[in-house]
């Protein structure tokens, strides 16, 4: 069993920054990309940011240049730094893995966290 938890949102100004954290634990032998995903209200889940293990990175058009994904992989745990933040950044954040359980079975599975709620407001 294979759980990801997401920690580190809240209520932020405009301008303001948080930074998210998502630790994956249980059953892994390694952990392919990890990312974070959002969904606000009536929209699409879409992609924010994402980070391989060689740690190379992608990053939405809307967060570049002001979030920053990094990983740990001693941790398992991948963060996401979100700095001048706006209102429309408010969703619910959600953490992704691919993850590969067995040595001998290469296989990977995609595993998500519960959601952090982001919320950007004055």
């Amino acid at each position: 069993q294979v759980q990801l938890v997401e920690s580190g949102g809240g209520l932020v100004q405009p301008g303001g920054s948080l930074r998210l954290s998502c630790a994956a634990s249980g059953s892994i032998f390694s952990i392919n990309d990890m990312g974070w995903y959002r969904q606000a209200p009536g929209k699409q889940r879409e992609l924010v940011a994402r980070i391989t293990s060689g740690h190379n990175t992608n990053y939405a058009d809307s967060v570049k240049g002001r979030f920053t994904i990094s990983r740990d992989n001693a941790k398992n745990t991948v963060y996401l730094q979100m700095n001048s933040l706006k209102p429309e950044d408010t969703a619910g954040y959600y953490c992704n893995a691919e993850i590969y359980t067995s040595r001998w079975f290469r296989t990977s599975r995609n595993y998500w966290g519960q959601g952090t709620q982001v919320t950007v407001s004055s």
